[in-house]
């Protein structure tokens, strides 16, 4: 998409509504019947660890099309030494906008911010498929996993230095933001404010259930 078609800016509280209403479209089906990403980002915004500097979206044609937030989170190595990262998500783009390059062009610009404000680390949970391209390597490659030496195919890592992580291990920390999404009345009572949708099965649930619960164990 050419750099004169759109705009990016900050997030207002104007744009809540729209914004949750885009998260529901880019989601909707996509790793489970239905989705929880508008609550989640509906939380999020209240939630110590956000962090509103990195909130932004994308406008074109009069509209948002895009949106990504990032929150505070932590790496702790063997010693109990504590390093501040960032978690980015949720990352979306419209359903009518996607495949032109808008998701790059969010990640690119904020990575800049994310960097200038002292962090070097992004982590997020998610799709191989769509961040290898962007500069992210599986956990495994910087020895960063769950406690219990789990090391998710879906845990994703951005360094924006070059000395960022030095090779010793570290126990990804995220925050707990999401944890009001394991409420499925009050997800389900959150989507009754949307126009009603169809909830269905795609193979894209089955590809996310593989993605999400697989582990890299050499």
């Amino acid at each position: 998409m050419n750099k004169n078609d759109y705009i990016i800016r900050l997030e207002t509280e104007k744009d809540y509504c729209e914004v949750e209403n885009l998260a529901r479209e880019a989601f909707w089906n996509l790793s489970f019947p239905g989705c929880d990403e508008h609550y989640f980002i509906h939380v999020l915004r209240s939630h110590e660890a956000f962090i509103p500097e990195l909130d932004y979206v994308i406008e074109a044609d009069g509209k948002i099309i895009g949106s990504i937030m990032y929150s505070k989170a932590e790496l702790i190595d063997e010693n109990g030494n504590i390093k501040p990262i960032v978690s980015m998500g949720p990352l979306c783009i419209h359903p009518d906008y996607q495949r032109k390059g808008l998701s790059r062009i969010l990640l690119e610009f904020t990575f800049e911010l994310v960097k200038n404000m002292g962090y070097d680390t992004v982590i997020n949970f998610g799709n191989p498929d769509n961040y290898v391209s962007r500069g992210y390597k599986s956990c495994k490659k910087y020895n960063i996993c769950f406690e219990g030496d789990v090391f998710p195919a879906a845990l994703l890592v951005k360094t924006l230095t070059e000395d960022a992580l030095d090779g010793r291990k570290w126990f990804y920390h995220p925050n707990n933001a999401d944890a009001p999404c394991a409420d499925t009345d009050a997800v389900a009572e959150f989507d009754k404010l949307f126009p009603p949708k169809e909830k269905k099965w795609q193979p894209s649930q089955e590809e996310f259930y593989i993605h999400s619960h697989s582990v890299i164990n050499w």
